[in-house]
Formats: C-alpha cells, sequence, structure tokens
C-alpha cells in the first residue's frame, strides 16, 4: 500500500472520534506499530486535529471534512479565483494550504476550460516585507497573544511597542494591523509592510471591555455616522 493511500485510511478510522490504539491499526491495515507512529507524527505534523501517543492511542478531536454541497460553474470559477490569489500571495502559510486546497478541489471538478489561468498576482515591495511576520500575527490573534514590535512611522521614527493584536486586512498591495496598543491605551493601525520586527510574549490577553475588535468597529461605525 502506497503511503499516502495508508495515510488517507488513517484519517477515515479515525474519523469515528474514538480512540484507537496504534496496535489495533496497526493489524487492520498490516503494517508495524512503528509505521502507524509515523505516519500519526506525520499527520499532526500537516495540522490535523490528531491527539495521542504511543501507548496511549490516538483520537480525532474535529471533523475535517465539509459536507456536500452542490456548485455551480460561477461558483467553482469563484473558488478557484479565491485560492490562486492566495496561493501566489506573500502569506508562506496560507499560500502553502491554498495549493494544497487547490489540488484537492481540482481532483473532484471538471477542469477550467483553456485560458482560464491566465491571472497573474503582483505582490509588490510591500506584500514582500509583510509576508515574514504575517504567520506570527496570525497565530497571535487567534490566540490572543501580545506582541512586542518594533515600528518605522510615516516619519521615519522607530517606535517599540507592546501590543493586543486585533484583526489583519490587506487592500491592495499593504497588510494592516489593527491592534490596541498598551503604552498609548488606545487602537491603532499599523502598516505590517513597516514593522521592523514582531516577537511572541507567549502572554495571553484578556477580552476587557474597551479594548477588544468589537469596541473598535463600534468606534469606527460612531465615527462614519458622524460624517
Amino acid at each position: 500500500m502506497k503511503r499516502t493511500d495508508r495515510l488517507f485510511d488513517l484519517i477515515q478510522i479515525l474519523r469515528d472520534g474514538r480512540l484507537h490504539r496504534a496496535s489495533e491499526i496497526a493489524a487492520r491495515l498490516a503494517v508495524s506499530e512503528r509505521t502507524i507512529w509515523r505516519d500519526m507524527a506525520t499527520l499532526m505534523s500537516s495540522g490535523m486535529p490528531v491527539e495521542g501517543e504511543r501507548g496511549v492511542g490516538y483520537i480525532l478531536r474535529a471533523p475535517i471534512t465539509l459536507p456536500p454541497m452542490m456548485l455551480n460553474a460561477q461558483e467553482i470559477e469563484a473558488l478557484r479565483l479565491g485560492i490562486r490569489l492566495v496561493a501566489e500571495g506573500a502569506d508562506p502559510t496560507l499560500a502553502r494550504a491554498a495549493r494544497a486546497l487547490a489540488a484537492k478541489i481540482a481532483s473532484v471538478t471538471p477542469a477550467p476550460p483553456e485560458g482560464d489561468d491566465d491571472l497573474f498576482v503582483f505582490t509588490g515591495h510591500e506584500t514582500s516585507r509583510a509576508s515574514p511576520h504575517l504567520p506570527i500575527i496570525r497565530k497571535a490573534i487567534k490566540g490572543h497573544e501580545r506582541l512586542t514590535i518594533t515600528y518605522i512611522d510615516p516619519r521615519g521614527t522607530e517606535t517599540h511597542s507592546d501590543i493586543r493584536p486585533l484583526h489583519l486586512s490587506f487592500a491592495g498591495r499593504v497588510y494592516a494591523l489593527t491592534a490596541y496598543c498598551e503604552a498609548r491605551g488606545d487602537f491603532r493601525d499599523f502598516r505590517v509592510d513597516r514593522l521592523v520586527s514582531v516577537t511572541p510574549t507567549d502572554e495571553v490577553f484578556p477580552q476587557e471591555p474597551g479594548r477588544t475588535l468589537a469596541d473598535y468597529r463600534a468606534r469606527q461605525a460612531l465615527s462614519a455616522a458622524a460624517d
């Protein structure tokens, strides 16, 4: 059995949500326990929500499949276009994920008509400078983790700040980070391409009133209404 086929079979076994011992899985797939250990390590490192260890067993903690759905030609075209933009974008982690997703979609959908692949993405210097920081920022936003940053403002002044990262947006060729700046005691938007360094602190910040993304958006809405 090819390793890719075996990994697929492993996922199917784990989809029932129960704990499975390596010896049980090895017997079902007619391989050694050591092979199962290696394969499980591969699944975990690839981002699959698999938990467990040798001598205990393995379990899938979250669903990894989408419910069946029907897409029309325009919806498939929109999906391919979005994936292509991400795959050729500046964020290396999302780019790899987009390429993997494109391969999965290509295996179950018709090939695009000739000429539909003529899409070019020009990232520019701004996105290239931002790309090393994007995985760290996205992880910190998801985990509510404070970051220490060094930033060059439009006047060329270097500043150092502890921030609560709240939201990452992209407009044109520029990534912007919305954050709550601890030193200023207020919200602030940073251009990611002007960040010199981004350092995780391993410190989780609390969701305090007046310092959340919802508070920031409420303030923006009030400002827009006033205009």
